[in-house]
C-alpha cells in the first residue's frame, strides 16, 4: 500500500509538471508553418507499428496505417453499414452460403517498378492469391481465422470473385471489411518476401513513401485512386500523411497543444484534466483551437479471471460476483474519465449492438458483495481473501479505485503493474490469474464479443483468454451461426451474455466512447464506432 501511495504522489507531481509545460508551450509564439502544411495530415502513434502488411494488421496502430494503403472487396461506413470498395456490387445466393462479387474495372495498384506499365488493374485472381496467402500456415497471419467459415473461393473471370461458405454466417460481409482481407499484388509480395511488411503496395488512397521504424512513417497521395467525394472530386484531398512515434501519450498531447500534430485519439490520464472539465466538455482555453468529436465505441473495458487458475479466490464464483458488485461504475466514470464512457452495468456486449441488455449485469451493491464474501469465508475457512490484479500503468487509477472500494468489504486486492507487452504475452499464455483487458470489435456483430467465451476458442487457438467453458453457451453459440432471423439471433446473443455474467469470468468496467481531438483547421475526419482512422476525405484549411 505504501508503494501505491508514493506512486500516487509521483503521479500528481508529473501532472503538475505536465500542466506547466502545456502553459509554456501555449504561451510561446507558434513557429511559422510551411506553405504546404495544409496538405499534410500529421499524427502520432505511441504504440509503434509492427508491420505494413495487411495480413498482420492486428493492432489498431497497424490497422490505421493499413487502412490508408489497402482496400478490400467491401468497407464499413460511419454507420457500420457495409458499402462497396473494390467490389461495385454483390449477390448473396444459395441460402446465404454463396457470395458473388463483381469488381470495379479500373482499380489500380500503386505504381511500382515490377509492373510492366508501372501499374496494373486489380483482377479477381488477385483476391484468390491474397486469400490463399492469408490462409497459408507458413505466413502465420493472425487474421487467418477470418476465412475459417469459408469452404472455397475462386475467380470466375477477371471481374467476378466467388466465395462459398461452409454454412450461413450473418456477419460474413462485416468480416470482409477487415484489413486482413485487403488485396495485394502477387509479383510484389513474392519479390520482397517477408520484407513486404516494409515495402507495401496496395490500392489505397495513399501510397508508401518512407518508413524509419519507431521514428517516422510518410505516405503520399495516390493519384490513381478510384474513389471520389460527393461532388465527384477524386480522393484523397491531402497530399501526404506523416506519422511520428513518440512513445507516450503525454508527449503526444504536448505536440498537439503546440500545433505540431493535427489529431489525438482517446482520453489519457496524463492530460484528461488539462483539456476536459469534469462534465466532459472542452476547457475554455482550448475551445478556440480544438474540436472534440465524441461517439459510441465498440470497445468493452473489463477485468478477466483465468478460470483454470488454482487460486481458491479465482475459482470461487462468490468472489467473482462480489467484485462485480463491490464498486460503483458510475462514480468511476465521472471521476476517473471525466464522464467519457458508459458504465458497464449490462453484460459484455457493449451498448449499441443488438444483444445488449442492461438488466443482465451487476449494479453497485456493497451489502450483497459483503454477504457473498462472508459466505466464501465460511465455506473455505480463508479469513483474509486476497487476489492479485495485473494491469498496466495507464489503468492504474482504475485498479486502485477498485482496490480501495473492495477493501471496504474485506477483500484485499494487490495491484501489480507491468508493461503492456508483458501483460499481453502473459495473458495469452494463461499466466495471469486476474488481469485488465479490453475487447474492440473486429466487426459490428455481437458474435465477435461472444467468441471470447466459446470453449473451442481457448488461446492460442482463439480469443478465449479466461478459459470460460459452458456446454449450454457453446450450443447456443453454434446455433446462432445458423439463425438467419435477426430478432431470434439477437435473443440468442442476450441469453449467451447472461450465462457469462452469471458465472462472472469477467468484470465489465465500462463501454468506451471514441473521443477525438483535432485542430480547428481539420475537417471531414469523422468518427465511427470501430475507431477506424479514415483519412481519404480529410481536408485541412491553410492557416497563417
Amino acid at each position: 500500500m505504501l508503494k501505491h501511495k508514493l506512486g500516487f504522489t509521483i503521479i500528481k507531481i508529473n501532472r503538475l509538471f505536465f500542466v506547466l509545460c502545456v502553459i509554456l508551450f501555449s504561451s510561446c509564439s507558434k513557429k511559422k508553418k510551411n506553405s504546404k502544411d495544409h496538405l499534410v495530415f500529421r499524427y502520432n502513434e505511441h504504440r509503434n507499428i509492427s508491420s505494413l502488411d495487411p495480413a498482420f494488421a492486428k493492432d489498431l496502430a497497424d490497422i490505421w496505417a493499413s487502412n490508408q494503403l489497402f482496400n478490400g472487396l467491401v468497407q464499413m461506413d460511419k454507420n457500420l453499414d457495409v458499402q462497396p470498395a473494390i467490389a461495385q456490387n454483390w449477390e448473396i445466393l444459395d441460402s446465404a452460403k454463396t457470395y458473388r462479387f463483381y469488381l470495379k474495372n479500373e482499380v489500380y495498384f500503386h505504381k511500382h517498378k515490377l509492373f510492366q506499365d508501372s501499374t496494373r488493374t486489380v483482377k479477381a485472381s488477385d483476391f484468390v492469391y491474397s486469400f490463399n496467402r492469408l490462409k497459408d500456415d507458413r505466413i502465420a497471419s493472425p487474421g487467418s481465422w477470418v476465412l475459417g467459415k469459408v469452404k472455397t473461393f475462386y475467380a470466375e473471370n477477371d471481374s467476378t470473385f466467388i466465395i462459398k461458405l461452409k454454412q450461413p454466417f450473418p456477419a460474413f460481409l462485416g468480416l470482409l471489411t477487415m484489413k486482413y482481407c485487403s488485396v495485394i499484388p502477387k509479383e510484389v509480395v513474392e519479390h520482397y518476401g517477408t520484407d513486404f511488411r516494409s515495402n507495401p503496395v496496395g490500392t489505397g488512397p495513399f501510397k508508401f513513401k518512407r518508413w524509419e521504424e519507431n521514428i517516422k512513417l510518410v505516405l503520399r497521395r495516390n493519384s490513381n485512386y478510384f474513389e471520389t467525394d460527393t461532388h465527384g472530386k477524386q480522393l484523397p484531398h491531402l497530399e501526404a500523411v506523416a506519422i511520428t512515434f513518440l512513445p507516450d501519450k503525454q508527449s503526444e498531447f504536448l505536440q498537439f497543444a503546440q500545433g505540431n500534430i493535427d489529431f489525438v485519439s482517446g482520453l489519457d490520464a496524463s492530460y484528461k484534466d488539462e483539456i476536459l472539465t469534469s462534465k466532459g466538455d472542452l476547457k475554455p482555453n482550448y475551445v478556440n483551437d480544438v474540436n472534440m468529436i465524441r461517439g459510441p465505441y465498440l470497445n468493452t473495458e473489463y477485468l478477466g479471471f483465468f478460470m483454470d487458475s488454482e487460486v481458491p479466490e479465482i475459482q470461487s464464483q462468490l468472489i467473482r460476483q462480489a467484485i462485480n458488485l463491490g464498486f460503483d461504475r458510475e462514480k468511476m466514470i465521472t471521476y476517473l474519465r471525466n464522464g467519457i464512457g458508459i458504465p458497464a452495468n449490462g453484460g459484455f456486449i457493449p451498448k449499441g449492438l443488438p444483444g445488449y441488455n442492461n438488466n443482465i449485469g451487476y449494479n453497485y451493491n456493497p451489502q450483497k458483495a459483503t454477504a457473498l464474501l462472508n459466505t466464501f469465508k465460511e465455506n473455505t475457512g480463508i479469513t483474509n481473501p486476497e487476489v492479485t490484479l495485473t494491469t498496466t500503468s495507464n489503468y492504474l487509477s482504475f485498479c486502485e479505485y477498485i482496490q480501495r472500494e473492495l477493501e471496504k468489504i474485506g477483500l484485499n486486492i494487490v495491484v501489480d503493474v507491468i508493461p503492456a507487452s508483458s501483460l499481453k504475452d502473459l495473458k495469452a499464455n494463461g499466466q495471469l490469474d486476474f488481469f485488465r483487458a479490453s475487447w474492440i470489435a473486429d466487426y459490428p456483430d455481437a458474435e465477435n464479443y461472444l467468441s471470447l467465451y466459446y470453449s473451442k476458442n481457448f488461446v492460442p487457438n482463439g480469443p478465449n483468454y479466461t478459459h470460460f467453458k459452458n456446454a449450454t453457451f457453446d450450443n447456443l453459440y453454434e446455433q446462432s451461426y445458423l439463425e438467419t432471423d435477426t430478432e431470434k439471433r439477437t435473443k440468442l446473443y442476450t441469453k449467451m451474455d447472461s450465462l457469462v455474467m452469471q458465472s462472472a469470468p469477467i468484470i465489465p468496467l465500462f463501454y468506451d466512447e471514441v473521443i477525438r481531438f483535432t485542430r480547428k483547421n481539420v475537417s471531414n475526419l469523422g468518427i465511427n464506432a470501430t475507431n477506424l482512422l479514415d483519412l481519404k476525405k480529410v481536408k485541412k484549411i491553410k492557416t497563417q
